[in-house]
């Protein structure tokens, strides 16, 4: 049986969503974070020694990373499901597999992290210098960054209206962790109405929404 060790909040949502899609059975063992510090509990590095979340067992397998993940089950579960036949659609697959949390998320982190230290309760004298270093950063490298990675999605998009053309895939799953975490951020909305479909279409998947009730929401209620 497929355990998905689930941390609330967390990127393991995706491959959830995935095996929905699959119709493949498995199991969440469920995390909880710490109320005040929002990490993962010390019980996640019993199943793997970073304690991170998604992590999925399947007998005497253990599979780490979101990407890792959906590639293992594509591979033994997917029987050429969710995935495009030709080679070309196979590069593109992998590129956004990598792409999701080898370029996207780590600005989605840095935008969390500036958050938390402008909001920070620190002394009075000390806030406006934590908010000038954050207003730097995001002036000087992040906003530029994110408008930029966000208009390359939403130009993708803006072909087949799936990030592997014109057929829903596991690219897809992938990408969606990352969009709605840039929705908290973003006025998506008004901006991106490419990116906006995407995520109306894939909220409207049965599938996710299996999903959403096994696991919960993905993004943590405070990202924004």
């Amino acid at each position: 049986m497929i355990t998905i060790h689930h941390l609330e909040y967390s990127r393991s949502q995706r491959p959830i969503w995935l095996l929905e899609e699959l119709g493949v059975d498995y199991e969440v063992k469920r995390y909880q974070r710490d109320s005040k510090t929002m990490l993962a509990p010390p019980e996640l590095k019993e199943i793997h020694p970073l304690g991170k979340s998604p992590v999925l067992t399947d007998e005497d397998v253990t599979v780490a990373e979101s990407g890792a993940i959906i590639e293992y089950l594509l591979d033994k579960y997917g029987d050429g499901r969710l995935e495009p036949s030709d080679e070309a659609g196979k590069r593109t697959l992998t590129y956004w597999l990598h792409y999701a949390e080898g370029s996207f998320m780590p600005l989605m982190i840095i935008s969390l992290i500036l958050n938390r230290i402008e909001t920070a309760p620190v002394p009075f004298f000390v806030k406006p210098i934590a908010k000038g270093i954050a207003g730097k950063v995001r002036s000087g490298f992040l906003n530029a960054n994110l408008e930029r990675h966000l208009g390359f999605i939403e130009t993708t998009l803006s072909g087949g209206g799936w990030f592997c053309g014109d057929r829903f895939t596991a690219a897809d799953i992938q990408m969606s962790y990352c969009l709605e975490a840039a929705e908290a951020r973003t006025d998506v909305a008004n901006e991106y109405p490419n990116i906006n479909d995407f995520l109306s279409r894939i909220r409207a998947r049965d599938a996710y929404q299996r999903a959403m009730s096994a696991g919960g929401p993905a993004t943590i209620p405070s990202f924004a």
